[in-house]
């Protein structure tokens, strides 16, 4: 006859009970499940209910009707969408922002928690974060400010005198043959993508590196120590000691960076739209903001808002795709993944 391991004993006793022993568990740490209430609330009202304004990208909605009123009009709006070349123009401009975001962005804070890991002394250590973090807790609207500043045009009156050498980083720049005398770093869309990605490195990298400087302090010493008595230099040990110990983290943090690929917040493009870089800074959230109160030659479209909702929503579910593939992948090239 053949025995049954303990092992096997104990998963099958806990299958048989399994309610029963989370109901136990739920009725001695009921603190915490009392805790949970106001955030299932705040998700209720706030993430979950919002969703059913979904329901706009299938109807022609009208005010006076309200959402239940308003006529069916199936996936009209989605046909007008895909057809829309302005439509994929800010599609790809959102990918592009977001990429080059992933690609330059994400390593940034890394980097910054390892720099911040080397320095020994506490003072200097505790003075360069905090230098690092401000630029988060500052209003967007002054960095946007701020970055124009430094970024604005050298300024050429009518009898060819220079009236205003240009921002900092234009002079910089200038002085260095990296840019033309008359380029416009705010005007020019080429520009664009660089300056916000920069400004965005500026911005975030400091507050990001946070979670990762965190990371290594886990790392137990004595991992160091034991590689140090093998020969490794300092290169050595980050490769084989701290990218291993905050490979869970970096597995975590890049899932949800993938998954935001195409949610570039409008804000701040919206702060550093004009006109003339229209080309590369107009995204999918301008975009539906624009569709939303505006046909495409300035006057009201009866679809407008049921375009605007299905944009919304088909950036929505690709990101949703992005973040479920890169969460599969995860899991089957390594045992971290984010469910």
């Amino acid at each position: 006859m053949e025995q049954i391991s303990e092992k096997e004993k104990v998963q099958a006793y806990y299958e048989k009970y399994h309610w029963k022993i989370t109901f136990k568990r739920m009725l001695k740490d009921w603190r915490v499940y009392l805790m949970l209430i106001p955030l299932i609330f705040v998700f209720a009202l706030w993430r979950y209910l919002p969703m059913y304004g979904l329901t706009i990208a299938f109807k022609q909605y009208d005010t006076g009707l309200g959402i239940l009123g308003s006529n069916f009009i199936g996936l009209a709006a989605f046909n007008e969408l895909v057809n829309d070349v302005l439509f994929w123009k800010a599609f790809r401009n959102t990918f592009m922002l977001s990429f080059y975001g992933l690609m330059f962005g994400f390593p940034m804070p890394i980097i910054l928690a390892l720099l911040f890991s080397e320095v020994k002394n506490q003072t200097y250590r505790s003075i360069l974060q905090i230098c690092s973090y401000l630029p988060k807790f500052v209003s967007l609207v002054v960095v946007t400010s701020l970055v124009s500043l430094l970024c604005s045009e050298r300024l050429v009156d009518l009898d060819g005198t220079v009236a205003y050498n240009g921002g900092i980083i234009t002079r910089v720049l200038t002085s260095l043959n990296i840019i033309g005398q008359d380029a416009k770093l705010m005007k020019d869309p080429q520009y664009f993508r660089a300056v916000y990605q920069v400004s965005g490195i500026w911005e975030a990298a400091g507050y990001g590196s946070i979670v990762y400087f965190a990371a290594i302090l886990s790392i137990s010493p004595t991992n160091y120590e034991a590689a140090k008595m093998d020969g490794a230099n300092k290169w050595a040990q980050i490769r084989y000691v701290t990218f291993p110990g905050i490979a869970s983290t970096l597995t975590i943090m890049l899932i949800l960076e993938i998954g935001k690929l195409f949610t570039v917040g409008y804000e701040k493009v919206y702060l550093l739209y004009n006109k003339t870089n229209w080309e590369t800074s107009d995204i999918v959230a301008t975009y539906v903001m624009r569709a939303a109160g505006m046909a495409a030659d300035g006057t009201e479209s009866i679809l407008s808002k049921a375009i605007a909702s299905s944009a919304d929503l088909f950036n929505a579910l690709i990101a949703m795709l992005l973040v479920i593939g890169s969460n599969m992948i995860a899991r089957r090239v390594s045992d971290t993944s984010l469910y």
